[in-house]
């Protein structure tokens, strides 16, 4: 008789043992950006006192930009402005994740900040009440590497029209 153990319900054993550890009334906040490609993303996690309620407040934060591609050696420091938050569907309440625009030093905005630009022109324009729609596609893995709910040696349909 073999024995065959199951790694990935070990893996969901060991996360909710750990996710189910008290907190107290600290709250990991993590902070999201877009990095110096302008399509990767960035995080890093700081440990708050209490919940954050709004954006109000949540900190500045700060990185160093020459590791991600957004600033030279010299001057490289970045800042971290909230623009966002969310309840962190991968821990549990009180945790969040915030997303933010990048600047430079100089507090001007980093070159791949679109969301600044983008925020001004619909600031001139917000009496016209326009109409635009921002798509966001994205891919989630499962821990084989393959796109998540997808079979396990195949591929779904591909998208348009379905023919009878």
């Amino acid at each position: 008789m073999s024995c065959v153990s199951d790694s990935s319900s070990l893996n969901k054993t060991l996360r909710q043992q750990y996710l189910s550890l008290p907190q107290g009334n600290f709250c990991q906040v993590t902070y999201i950006w877009i990095d110096g490609s302008g399509e990767g993303l960035r995080n890093k996690t700081r440990t708050m006192d209490s919940e954050p309620k709004s954006i109000a407040d949540l900190p500045e934060w700060n990185f160093d930009g020459s590791s991600t591609g957004q600033a030279e050696g010299h001057n490289s420091d970045m800042l971290l402005i909230p623009v966002c938050m969310f309840r962190d569907p991968f821990l549990l309440d009180p945790n969040k994740l915030v997303l933010c625009e990048v600047f430079k030093h100089t507090r001007e905005p980093a070159e791949t900040n679109h969301r600044n630009r983008c925020n001004k022109v619909m600031e001139k324009v917000k009496d016209l009440h326009p109409w635009f729609g921002m798509e966001q596609e994205y891919t989630l893995l499962g821990v084989d590497g393959h796109p998540y709910g997808w079979p396990r040696f195949g591929f779904p349909k591909p998208q348009g029209k379905i023919l009878y």
